[in-house]
Protein backbone atom coordinates (compact mmCIF):
# COMPACT_ATOMS: atom_id res chain seq x y z
CA UNK A 1 0.00 0.00 0.00
CA UNK A 2 3.29 2.42 0.14
CA UNK A 3 3.12 4.74 -2.79
CA UNK A 4 6.97 4.74 -3.07
CA UNK A 5 7.98 1.38 -1.54
CA UNK A 6 11.61 1.34 -2.77
CA UNK A 7 12.49 4.44 -1.66
CA UNK A 8 10.68 3.86 1.73
CA UNK A 9 12.29 0.50 2.21
CA UNK A 10 16.06 2.29 2.06
CA UNK A 11 15.59 4.73 4.27
CA UNK A 12 14.55 1.87 6.75
CA UNK A 13 17.50 0.23 5.76
CA UNK A 14 19.51 3.33 6.93
CA UNK A 15 17.71 3.74 9.93
CA UNK A 16 18.29 -0.11 11.06
CA UNK A 17 21.86 0.43 10.17
CA UNK A 18 22.40 3.39 12.36
CA UNK A 19 20.50 2.50 14.96
CA UNK A 20 20.22 -1.15 15.47
CA UNK A 21 18.16 -1.16 18.38
CA UNK A 22 14.89 -0.35 16.39
CA UNK A 23 12.25 -2.87 15.90
CA UNK A 24 10.21 -2.50 12.47
CA UNK A 25 6.26 -3.40 13.05
CA UNK A 26 2.44 -2.57 10.73
CA UNK A 27 -0.25 -1.72 13.34
CA UNK A 28 -3.35 0.13 12.91
CA UNK A 29 -3.11 4.07 13.65
CA UNK A 30 -6.20 6.18 14.62
CA UNK A 31 -6.05 9.70 13.10
CA UNK A 32 -7.32 12.81 14.83
CA UNK A 33 -11.10 12.93 12.53
CA UNK A 34 -11.55 8.85 14.23
CA UNK A 35 -10.35 7.42 10.77
CA UNK A 36 -7.92 4.64 10.64
CA UNK A 37 -4.94 2.83 8.31
CA UNK A 38 -2.59 0.51 8.88
CA UNK A 39 1.17 1.78 9.39
CA UNK A 40 4.41 1.44 9.50
CA UNK A 41 5.91 2.05 12.42
CA UNK A 42 9.48 1.31 14.19
CA UNK A 43 10.14 2.22 18.11
CA UNK A 44 13.61 2.40 20.03
CA UNK A 45 15.58 4.80 22.23
CA UNK A 46 17.64 7.72 20.62
CA UNK A 47 20.85 8.46 22.85
CA UNK A 48 20.56 11.89 24.56
CA UNK A 49 23.41 13.76 26.48
CA UNK A 50 21.70 15.95 28.87
CA UNK A 51 24.71 16.56 31.96
CA UNK A 52 24.20 12.17 31.79
CA UNK A 53 23.49 10.21 29.28
CA UNK A 54 20.10 9.08 28.10
CA UNK A 55 17.95 7.07 26.07
CA UNK A 56 14.59 8.77 25.01
CA UNK A 57 12.35 6.28 23.42
CA UNK A 58 10.38 7.01 20.75
CA UNK A 59 7.88 5.68 17.93
CA UNK A 60 7.64 7.12 14.60
CA UNK A 61 4.58 6.27 11.86
CA UNK A 62 5.59 6.44 8.63
CA UNK A 63 2.61 7.81 6.49
CA UNK A 64 1.90 5.68 3.01
CA UNK A 65 3.47 8.78 1.05
CA UNK A 66 6.25 8.71 2.51
CA UNK A 67 9.13 10.33 1.45
CA UNK A 68 6.78 12.76 0.32
CA UNK A 69 4.96 13.83 3.70
CA UNK A 70 6.89 13.38 7.38
CA UNK A 71 6.37 10.59 9.88
CA UNK A 72 4.24 11.01 13.11
CA UNK A 73 6.00 11.23 15.76
CA UNK A 74 5.63 10.21 19.77
CA UNK A 75 7.49 9.60 22.56
CA UNK A 76 7.15 6.67 24.41
CA UNK A 77 7.63 6.65 28.33
CA UNK A 78 7.29 3.86 30.37
CA UNK A 79 5.30 3.60 33.14
CA UNK A 80 8.37 5.70 35.52
CA UNK A 81 8.72 8.42 33.47
CA UNK A 82 6.87 11.53 32.78
CA UNK A 83 6.74 13.88 30.02
CA UNK A 84 8.12 17.63 30.18
CA UNK A 85 5.60 19.26 27.83
CA UNK A 86 7.51 21.80 25.72
CA UNK A 87 7.70 23.37 22.48
CA UNK A 88 8.86 20.40 21.08
CA UNK A 89 6.73 17.94 22.63
CA UNK A 90 2.80 17.95 24.09
CA UNK A 91 0.99 16.18 26.48
CA UNK A 92 0.55 13.02 24.67
CA UNK A 93 4.13 12.78 24.10
CA UNK A 94 3.58 14.14 20.12
CA UNK A 95 6.95 15.32 19.03
CA UNK A 96 7.18 18.63 16.93
CA UNK A 97 9.98 19.99 14.82
CA UNK A 98 10.79 22.47 12.68
CA UNK A 99 12.45 19.63 10.87
CA UNK A 100 8.76 18.18 10.39
CA UNK A 101 7.30 21.27 9.77
CA UNK A 102 10.00 22.03 6.71
CA UNK A 103 9.84 18.49 5.40
CA UNK A 104 10.90 18.67 1.76
CA UNK A 105 12.05 15.60 -0.29
CA UNK A 106 14.75 14.26 -0.69
CA UNK A 107 16.37 16.80 1.51
CA UNK A 108 14.70 15.32 4.75
CA UNK A 109 15.19 11.84 5.61
CA UNK A 110 14.54 10.13 8.70
CA UNK A 111 18.10 10.30 9.87
CA UNK A 112 17.89 13.57 9.40
CA UNK A 113 14.91 13.58 11.21
CA UNK A 114 16.28 12.14 14.50
CA UNK A 115 19.23 13.59 14.75
CA UNK A 116 17.35 16.70 14.88
CA UNK A 117 15.41 15.06 17.40
CA UNK A 118 18.77 14.33 19.26
CA UNK A 119 19.91 17.73 19.13
CA UNK A 120 16.62 19.45 20.22
CA UNK A 121 15.99 16.80 23.12
CA UNK A 122 20.03 17.69 24.01
CA UNK A 123 18.60 21.34 24.34
CA UNK A 124 15.39 20.64 26.13
CA UNK A 125 14.71 17.16 28.52
CA UNK A 126 11.58 15.82 27.14
CA UNK A 127 10.97 13.49 30.04
CA UNK A 128 11.48 13.08 33.60
CA UNK A 129 11.80 10.21 36.21
CA UNK A 130 8.36 9.71 38.44
CA UNK A 131 8.35 9.27 41.58
CA UNK A 132 6.92 5.74 43.10
CA UNK A 133 3.15 7.31 43.21
CA UNK A 134 3.48 9.53 40.40
CA UNK A 135 4.21 6.27 38.31
CA UNK A 136 1.26 4.70 39.24
CA UNK A 137 -0.85 7.47 38.61
CA UNK A 138 1.15 8.32 35.29
CA UNK A 139 0.46 4.07 34.43
CA UNK A 140 -3.21 5.21 33.89
CA UNK A 141 -2.27 8.10 32.07
CA UNK A 142 -0.83 5.91 29.69
CA UNK A 143 -3.53 3.38 29.47
CA UNK A 144 -6.12 6.33 29.13
CA UNK A 145 -3.87 7.80 26.18
CA UNK A 146 -3.60 4.38 24.65
CA UNK A 147 -7.65 3.84 24.73
CA UNK A 148 -7.39 6.91 22.87
CA UNK A 149 -5.51 6.21 19.90
CA UNK A 150 -7.72 2.75 19.78
CA UNK A 151 -10.68 5.36 19.40
CA UNK A 152 -12.37 4.82 22.48
CA UNK A 153 -13.65 7.98 24.99
CA UNK A 154 -15.14 7.80 27.77
CA UNK A 155 -16.10 10.92 30.46
CA UNK A 156 -16.17 8.61 33.35
CA UNK A 157 -12.44 6.94 32.16
CA UNK A 158 -11.14 10.86 32.29
CA UNK A 159 -12.96 11.25 35.40
CA UNK A 160 -10.73 8.52 37.38
CA UNK A 161 -7.66 9.09 35.96
CA UNK A 162 -7.71 12.64 38.19
CA UNK A 163 -7.85 10.52 41.02
CA UNK A 164 -11.05 11.39 42.33
CA UNK A 165 -13.80 13.38 40.79
CA UNK A 166 -13.91 16.88 42.09
CA UNK A 167 -17.95 17.04 41.68
CA UNK A 168 -19.04 20.79 42.26
CA UNK A 169 -15.72 22.28 43.69
CA UNK A 170 -14.71 25.61 42.90
CA UNK A 171 -10.95 24.31 41.46
CA UNK A 172 -8.65 26.62 39.29
CA UNK A 173 -5.79 25.52 37.42
CA UNK A 174 -2.57 27.58 36.88
CA UNK A 175 -0.35 26.33 34.14
CA UNK A 176 3.56 27.83 34.76
CA UNK A 177 5.15 28.03 38.11
CA UNK A 178 7.28 31.46 37.16
CA UNK A 179 6.63 34.88 39.16
CA UNK A 180 3.38 35.28 37.06
CA UNK A 181 2.16 32.05 38.11
CA UNK A 182 3.18 32.14 41.50
CA UNK A 183 1.17 35.61 42.02
CA UNK A 184 -1.90 34.19 40.55
CA UNK A 185 -2.03 31.32 43.23
CA UNK A 186 -1.32 33.78 46.04
CA UNK A 187 -3.80 36.17 44.97
CA UNK A 188 -6.51 33.72 44.65
CA UNK A 189 -5.61 32.47 47.86
CA UNK A 190 -5.90 35.40 49.57
CA UNK A 191 -9.30 36.13 47.85
CA UNK A 192 -10.31 32.72 49.03
CA UNK A 193 -11.96 32.54 45.78
CA UNK A 194 -11.27 28.49 45.14
CA UNK A 195 -11.81 25.30 47.32
CA UNK A 196 -8.06 24.22 45.36
CA UNK A 197 -6.04 25.62 43.35
CA UNK A 198 -3.79 23.53 41.02
CA UNK A 199 -0.01 25.07 39.69
CA UNK A 200 1.11 22.95 37.06
CA UNK A 201 4.41 23.47 36.89
CA UNK A 202 5.93 22.56 33.57
CA UNK A 203 9.74 23.43 34.17
CA UNK A 204 12.48 20.76 34.27
CA UNK A 205 13.14 18.40 36.89
CA UNK A 206 12.43 18.68 40.55
CA UNK A 207 10.41 21.45 42.22
CA UNK A 208 11.75 24.64 42.51
CA UNK A 209 11.67 28.42 42.93
CA UNK A 210 8.51 29.72 43.60
CA UNK A 211 6.96 26.00 44.12
CA UNK A 212 9.55 24.59 46.78
CA UNK A 213 8.75 27.71 48.62
CA UNK A 214 4.92 27.02 48.10
CA UNK A 215 5.33 23.77 49.31
CA UNK A 216 7.61 24.43 52.36
CA UNK A 217 5.15 27.05 53.46
CA UNK A 218 2.12 24.51 52.95
CA UNK A 219 -0.50 27.16 51.61
CA UNK A 220 -3.74 25.84 51.96
CA UNK A 221 -5.25 24.13 49.04
CA UNK A 222 -2.68 24.14 46.60
CA UNK A 223 -1.66 20.99 44.44
CA UNK A 224 1.65 21.38 42.50
CA UNK A 225 1.89 18.67 39.94
CA UNK A 226 3.74 18.07 36.48
CA UNK A 227 1.07 15.87 35.45
CA UNK A 228 -1.77 17.24 33.04
CA UNK A 229 -4.47 14.97 34.23
CA UNK A 230 -4.40 16.92 38.02
CA UNK A 231 -5.83 19.50 36.32
CA UNK A 232 -9.28 17.44 35.63
CA UNK A 233 -12.70 19.38 35.98
CA UNK A 234 -10.98 22.92 36.80
CA UNK A 235 -14.09 25.78 36.40
CA UNK A 236 -11.18 28.30 35.43
CA UNK A 237 -7.73 27.50 34.12
CA UNK A 238 -5.16 30.27 33.86
CA UNK A 239 -3.00 30.32 31.93
CA UNK A 240 0.45 32.46 32.56
CA UNK A 241 3.48 30.89 30.45
CA UNK A 242 5.80 32.68 28.16
CA UNK A 243 8.61 30.41 26.33
CA UNK A 244 11.86 31.44 27.25
CA UNK A 245 13.70 29.68 23.84
CA UNK A 246 16.10 31.44 21.98
CA UNK A 247 13.72 33.93 19.53
CA UNK A 248 15.52 36.68 17.42
CA UNK A 249 12.51 38.99 16.51
CA UNK A 250 9.07 39.29 17.62
CA UNK A 251 7.66 37.30 15.44
CA UNK A 252 9.89 34.21 16.61
CA UNK A 253 9.22 35.03 20.00
CA UNK A 254 5.28 34.70 19.22
CA UNK A 255 6.31 31.90 17.11
CA UNK A 256 7.82 30.08 20.11
CA UNK A 257 4.75 30.91 22.71
CA UNK A 258 2.60 29.50 20.40
CA UNK A 259 4.55 25.99 20.09
CA UNK A 260 4.33 25.86 23.65
CA UNK A 261 0.53 26.36 23.75
CA UNK A 262 0.19 23.29 21.09
CA UNK A 263 1.53 21.28 23.91
CA UNK A 264 -0.69 22.80 26.47
CA UNK A 265 -3.87 23.91 24.95
CA UNK A 266 -5.01 20.67 23.86
CA UNK A 267 -4.23 18.86 27.18
CA UNK A 268 -5.72 21.68 29.61
CA UNK A 269 -9.32 21.31 27.40
CA UNK A 270 -9.23 17.40 27.44
CA UNK A 271 -9.43 17.22 31.46
CA UNK A 272 -11.37 20.26 31.54
CA UNK A 273 -14.13 20.55 28.71
CA UNK A 274 -16.63 22.68 30.33
CA UNK A 275 -13.85 25.41 31.55
CA UNK A 276 -13.05 29.07 30.97
CA UNK A 277 -9.51 29.65 29.85
CA UNK A 278 -8.25 32.62 30.57
CA UNK A 279 -4.92 33.73 29.27
CA UNK A 280 -2.40 35.91 30.91
CA UNK A 281 1.00 34.80 28.62
CA UNK A 282 1.77 37.69 25.85
CA UNK A 283 1.00 39.08 23.76
CA UNK A 284 -2.26 38.44 25.21
CA UNK A 285 -4.69 39.33 22.18
CA UNK A 286 -2.34 37.14 20.06
CA UNK A 287 -2.17 33.95 23.07
CA UNK A 288 -5.81 34.41 23.52
CA UNK A 289 -6.76 33.59 19.50
CA UNK A 290 -4.21 30.81 19.86
CA UNK A 291 -5.82 29.62 23.15
CA UNK A 292 -9.18 29.75 21.45
CA UNK A 293 -8.12 28.02 18.15
CA UNK A 294 -6.54 24.76 19.44
CA UNK A 295 -9.12 24.55 22.18
CA UNK A 296 -11.98 24.46 19.87
CA UNK A 297 -14.00 26.33 22.93
CA UNK A 298 -16.76 28.45 22.13
CA UNK A 299 -15.91 32.31 22.02
CA UNK A 300 -17.11 33.26 25.35
CA UNK A 301 -15.41 30.51 27.47
CA UNK A 302 -11.91 32.05 25.94
CA UNK A 303 -11.15 35.36 27.05
CA UNK A 304 -7.70 37.57 28.24
CA UNK A 305 -6.78 39.39 31.04
CA UNK A 306 -6.62 42.29 28.70
CA UNK A 307 -7.15 45.66 29.68
CA UNK A 308 -8.92 44.86 33.49
CA UNK A 309 -6.51 45.77 34.94
CA UNK A 310 -5.79 49.24 33.54
CA UNK A 311 -9.64 49.57 33.46
CA UNK A 312 -9.98 49.01 37.17
CA UNK A 313 -6.82 51.68 37.79
CA UNK A 314 -8.64 54.14 35.66
CA UNK A 315 -11.34 54.29 37.48
CA UNK A 316 -9.68 54.33 40.61
CA UNK A 317 -7.65 57.57 39.60
CA UNK A 318 -10.96 59.38 38.08
CA UNK A 319 -12.54 58.79 41.14
CA UNK A 320 -10.21 59.05 43.80
CA UNK A 321 -7.26 61.29 42.51
CA UNK A 322 -9.74 63.62 40.47
CA UNK A 323 -12.63 63.52 42.14
CA UNK A 324 -14.84 62.52 38.84
CA UNK A 325 -16.74 59.53 40.56
CA UNK A 326 -19.75 60.31 38.29
CA UNK A 327 -17.23 59.46 35.20
CA UNK A 328 -15.42 56.48 36.80
CA UNK A 329 -18.77 54.08 36.85
CA UNK A 330 -19.08 54.03 33.05
CA UNK A 331 -15.36 54.80 31.99
CA UNK A 332 -13.23 51.35 30.50
CA UNK A 333 -9.56 51.06 28.64
CA UNK A 334 -10.16 49.37 25.54
CA UNK A 335 -8.50 47.73 22.55
CA UNK A 336 -5.01 46.03 23.07
CA UNK A 337 -2.61 45.54 25.78
CA UNK A 338 0.09 48.34 25.92
CA UNK A 339 0.66 51.92 24.36
CA UNK A 340 -2.82 51.26 22.10
CA UNK A 341 -4.83 50.92 24.70
CA UNK A 342 -7.74 53.79 24.32
CA UNK A 343 -10.45 55.43 26.97
CA UNK A 344 -13.65 54.93 26.48
CA UNK A 345 -17.33 54.74 27.96
CA UNK A 346 -20.21 52.82 27.94
CA UNK A 347 -22.82 55.55 28.30
CA UNK A 348 -23.57 59.10 28.37
CA UNK A 349 -25.40 61.55 30.31
CA UNK A 350 -28.31 62.93 28.48
CA UNK A 351 -27.79 66.86 28.16
CA UNK A 352 -30.38 69.58 27.08
CA UNK A 353 -28.52 70.80 23.90
CA UNK A 354 -25.90 70.28 21.52
CA UNK A 355 -24.05 73.34 23.15
CA UNK A 356 -24.19 71.25 26.32
CA UNK A 357 -23.16 68.25 25.19
CA UNK A 358 -20.23 69.38 23.10
CA UNK A 359 -18.82 71.13 26.66
CA UNK A 360 -19.85 68.07 28.64
CA UNK A 361 -17.54 65.93 26.11
CA UNK A 362 -14.74 68.54 26.30
CA UNK A 363 -14.66 68.36 30.05
CA UNK A 364 -14.58 64.85 30.14
CA UNK A 365 -11.53 64.25 27.32
CA UNK A 366 -9.34 66.43 29.41
CA UNK A 367 -10.70 64.91 32.75
CA UNK A 368 -9.57 61.26 30.78
CA UNK A 369 -6.51 62.77 29.29
CA UNK A 370 -5.09 63.73 32.78
CA UNK A 371 -6.24 60.42 34.04
CA UNK A 372 -4.55 58.26 31.19
CA UNK A 373 -1.19 60.60 32.23
CA UNK A 374 -1.29 59.27 35.78
CA UNK A 375 -2.03 56.09 34.37
CA UNK A 376 0.61 55.71 32.00
CA UNK A 377 3.11 55.74 35.40
CA UNK A 378 1.71 52.60 36.82
CA UNK A 379 4.14 49.78 35.70
CA UNK A 380 2.25 45.95 35.40
CA UNK A 381 3.92 43.62 37.78
CA UNK A 382 3.16 40.63 38.49
CA UNK A 383 1.65 40.83 41.47
CA UNK A 384 -0.71 43.58 39.98
CA UNK A 385 -1.22 40.83 37.25
CA UNK A 386 -1.76 38.45 39.76
CA UNK A 387 -4.38 40.61 41.62
CA UNK A 388 -6.51 41.45 38.60
CA UNK A 389 -6.61 37.09 37.48
CA UNK A 390 -7.72 36.49 40.79
CA UNK A 391 -10.41 39.57 40.63
CA UNK A 392 -11.59 37.58 36.78
CA UNK A 393 -11.79 34.52 38.48
CA UNK A 394 -13.96 35.92 41.60
CA UNK A 395 -16.13 37.21 38.93
CA UNK A 396 -16.23 33.55 37.26
CA UNK A 397 -16.72 31.37 40.00
CA UNK A 398 -19.19 33.36 41.93
CA UNK A 399 -21.42 34.09 38.38
CA UNK A 400 -21.39 37.98 40.04
CA UNK A 401 -22.16 39.35 36.66
CA UNK A 402 -20.10 42.27 36.67
CA UNK A 403 -18.42 44.07 34.05
CA UNK A 404 -14.63 44.14 33.52
CA UNK A 405 -12.16 44.52 30.23
CA UNK A 406 -11.08 41.74 29.00
CA UNK A 407 -9.90 39.83 25.51
CA UNK A 408 -12.86 38.66 23.77
CA UNK A 409 -13.47 37.95 20.08
CA UNK A 410 -13.91 41.58 18.63
CA UNK A 411 -15.10 40.31 15.54
CA UNK A 412 -18.59 42.05 14.18
CA UNK A 413 -17.63 44.97 16.56
CA UNK A 414 -16.56 48.34 15.60
CA UNK A 415 -16.83 46.87 11.76
CA UNK A 416 -14.20 44.57 13.00
CA UNK A 417 -14.16 41.55 10.34
CA UNK A 418 -11.53 39.88 11.68
CA UNK A 419 -10.88 37.04 14.35
CA UNK A 420 -8.94 39.08 16.61
CA UNK A 421 -9.44 39.39 20.16
CA UNK A 422 -9.36 42.89 22.16
CA UNK A 423 -10.13 44.09 25.16
CA UNK A 424 -13.48 45.41 25.56
CA UNK A 425 -16.07 45.82 28.34
CA UNK A 426 -17.83 42.37 29.17
CA UNK A 427 -19.98 40.63 31.66
CA UNK A 428 -18.67 37.64 33.21
CA UNK A 429 -20.36 34.79 34.97
CA UNK A 430 -19.57 31.06 34.94
CA UNK A 431 -19.85 30.52 31.81
CA UNK A 432 -16.99 33.20 30.54
CA UNK A 433 -18.42 36.26 28.40
CA UNK A 434 -22.28 36.14 28.73
CA UNK A 435 -22.46 39.62 27.45
CA UNK A 436 -20.41 42.45 25.49
CA UNK A 437 -21.38 45.67 26.83
CA UNK A 438 -22.30 48.02 23.96
CA UNK A 439 -20.04 51.12 23.86
CA UNK A 440 -20.51 54.79 23.11
CA UNK A 441 -20.17 55.45 19.43
CA UNK A 442 -17.15 57.60 19.32
CA UNK A 443 -15.47 57.63 15.44
CA UNK A 444 -11.41 57.84 16.65
CA UNK A 445 -11.87 55.12 19.17
CA UNK A 446 -13.55 53.02 16.65
CA UNK A 447 -10.71 53.75 14.06
CA UNK A 448 -8.18 53.16 17.16
CA UNK A 449 -9.68 49.66 17.45
CA UNK A 450 -9.84 48.94 13.63
CA UNK A 451 -6.02 49.59 13.24
CA UNK A 452 -5.34 47.15 16.36
CA UNK A 453 -7.42 44.64 14.91
CA UNK A 454 -5.74 45.03 11.19
CA UNK A 455 -2.13 44.69 12.84
CA UNK A 456 -3.20 41.83 15.14
CA UNK A 457 -4.45 39.75 12.25
CA UNK A 458 -1.45 40.60 10.30
CA UNK A 459 0.82 39.05 12.63
CA UNK A 460 -1.47 36.24 13.47
CA UNK A 461 -1.58 35.42 9.56
CA UNK A 462 2.21 35.01 9.84
CA UNK A 463 2.48 32.27 12.62
CA UNK A 464 1.97 28.72 12.49
CA UNK A 465 -0.94 26.73 14.30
Amino acid sequence: QYKFRDLTIEELKNVSKAYPNFTFSMNTYTFKDGSQKDLLNFSGTIPVKYGNSYNIPVCLWILDSHPFAPPICFLKPTANMGISVGKHVDARGRIYLPYLQNWSHPKSTLIGLIKEMIAKFEEELPLYSLSSSDAARQSELLSYIAKITEGETDMKTRSKIGGKNEGCFNKITVVGAGDLGIACVLAVAAKDVADKVVVLDLSEGTAKGGTMDLEIFAVPNVEISKDFSASADSKVVVLTVNSLGNAQTYLEVIQSNVDLFRGIIPAVSHYSQNAVLLVASHPVEVMTFVSWKLSSFPKSRVIGVGANLDSERFQYILTNLLKAEVLAKDAWIIGEQGEEKVPSWTSCNVVANQTEAMAAHNSREKVANRAMEVLKGKGQRSWSVGLSVADLTDSILRDKRKVHSVSTLAKGCCNINSEVFLSLPCILGTSGVIEMVRLEEDPLVQEKLQSSAGSIHDLQQQLKL
